[in-house]
């Protein structure tokens, strides 16, 4: 199942809970974690901002990716205007679109309250988890 993770999900799986199970469910092959260069980079420099670099979390995330473990990349998107409160979410939903995702997990409230787009869900993490059980 292609997934795209909204980066406060990703940041949130360090401190545990259902994020850290969404990202484990990509560490261990049960899903494949959908990136653009966009959402890429503000993984990273979220991560680096809060003082992960070179920390072996992050040392093992820069290895997995650059071996393109159990993860795809887009680097064109589509060009969508679909969370009109935020459009800096519209990131999340090109990348689905452009990598025919099933489903984007995010805990944002913008972003969730598009639902669906294209026949991709749009959920959080709990509900996410609850699905694929």
């Amino acid at each position: 199942m292609k997934v795209v993770v909204d980066t406060n999900v990703f940041v949130s799986s360090f401190f545990g809970g259902n994020p850290k199970r969404v990202i484990d469910f990509w560490k261990v092959g049960k899903i494949i974690l959908c990136l653009s260069d966009e959402i890429f980079e503000e993984y990273t420099k979220v991560l680096k901002r809060m003082g992960l670099e070179g920390r072996d979390e992050f040392e093992e995330l820069l290895a997995l990716w650059g071996q393109g473990y159990n993860t795809v990349f887009t680097a064109k998107t589509p060009s969508l205007q679909i969370v009109k409160e935020d459009p800096n979410d519209d990131k999340f939903i090109e990348c689905a679109v452009a990598l025919e995702a099933e489903v984007v997990v995010t805990g944002d409230k913008a972003l969730l309250a598009v639902g669906r787009y294209m026949g991709i869900k749009i959920m959080n993490a709990k509900t996410f988890l609850d699905s694929i059980r």
